[in-house]
């Protein structure tokens, strides 16, 4: 490479990041994604959900069940 070119990567040395911003924007979005887990968590403790039984599907029809002979080795 002559003196006269430009380099293919310029130099980076100026460009600086910005911590102060950084480090407020991770706080923020801990205390977030914190808050909103804390939420859910607590959401499904008080929630009525009531499961479905296994043996009947949503339609009131049995499942019928199948029997599988027993393996012999």
């Amino acid at each position: 490479m002559s003196a006269t070119q430009e380099p293919m990567y310029p130099d980076q040395s100026d460009f600086h990041y910005d911590y102060e911003t950084l480090r407020t924007t991770g706080v923020i979005l801990a205390t977030v994604l914190a808050v909103s887990g804390i939420l859910i968590a607590m959401s499904k403790k008080f929630t009525n959900c009531v499961k479905s039984s296994s043996k009947t599907p949503a339609t009131g029809t049995p499942i019928p069940k199948t029997e599988v002979p027993p393996q012999t080795v």
